[in-house]
């Protein structure tokens, strides 16, 4: 079966392809020709994720699916939420959007957080959404050089490393992403 993933996030795609069975081919954005930038004009991660699917059947016509995925700080009241990508600026850069979190949580006792994963699959007609989430901690600074975005500064309950200092299969076995894709891959092979 081939599916298109609505991302060229190359590090989101790589994890995701790391998850999939062998009987599952992943196309990218790149790989159908699509090279704009899809609308993410949605105030919600289920939102997001819903229009970037519908704008791949709608204008591609392919089966496809695609996720949204936001960082949501207790203390902060759920930010940065689905302004993770760019919670720091439009720049969208990861090491800015992580200063701005260290910074607004310097008051703040707690320290708590989750990783949500929203998955909208297009297929055959129908849509599904699959939404995966970790718990865990914001720390004081940021550690590791593996994954992105906030990963060097999450710790998910009952681990003592960062998402950073996790190997890529680590990550994905218990992150929010990899729980999302497991329903994602259980749903394909009914």
């Amino acid at each position: 079966m081939k599916i298109v993933f609505a991302s060229n996030n190359k590090n989101k795609i790589k994890e995701i392809q790391l998850l999939l069975p062998p009987t599952i081919q992943l196309l990218s954005l790149e790989d159908i020709g699509c090279l704009e930038a899809i609308p993410e004009t949605a105030n919600t991660i289920e939102g997001n994720a819903i229009q970037k699917a519908n704008y791949i059947t709608q204008n591609y016509g392919y089966d496809c699916f695609a996720d949204d995925t936001g960082l949501e700080i207790d203390a902060l009241g759920g930010e940065p939420g689905v302004y993770s990508a760019r919670y720091a600026g439009e720049q969208r850069d990861a090491n800015d959007n992580m200063n701005k979190v260290l910074t607004n949580l310097l008051d703040k006792t707690s320290r708590k957080a989750n990783f949500k994963t929203v998955i909208c699959l297009n297929c055959n007609g129908n849509q599904q959404l699959f939404t995966g989430i970790i718990n865990g901690q914001i720390i004081t600074e940021k550690k590791g050089a593996n994954g992105f975005g906030y990963d060097p500064i999450f710790v998910a309950n009952e681990y003592s490393k960062t998402f950073a200092e996790l190997t890529l299969e680590e990550k994905s076995a218990i992150s929010h992403r990899g729980l999302a894709v497991k329903q994602l891959v259980d749903f394909l092979s009914e």
